[in-house]
């Protein structure tokens, strides 16, 4: 099973990265762009077959580990 882990900075908390990359995309000339946010995704392979017992282990991971709940916000998706 494939769980899929997108962590990303909570709304309001200054994403420095975010910003840069929104400058430059404005420097290179692509239009539109309203806002960038930069966050990050980890892929972990799990060896259950139990979508329940997956998810609840990887929130657990996030809370305890991979996303700083603080400041950061997550997605899980178990494939």
């Amino acid at each position: 099973m494939t769980a899929i882990v997108n962590v990303f900075l909570k709304e309001g908390v200054l994403d420095p990265q975010g910003k840069a990359a929104h400058h430059a995309l404005d420097s290179l000339g692509f239009e539109g762009v309203e806002d960038v946010r930069i966050g990050k995704q980890i892929v972990l392979q799990l060896s259950t077959d139990d979508k329940a017992k997956a998810e609840a282990e990887v929130k657990e991971m996030c809370e305890t580990l991979l996303a700083n709940t603080v400041i950061e916000d997550y997605t899980i998706e178990i494939k």
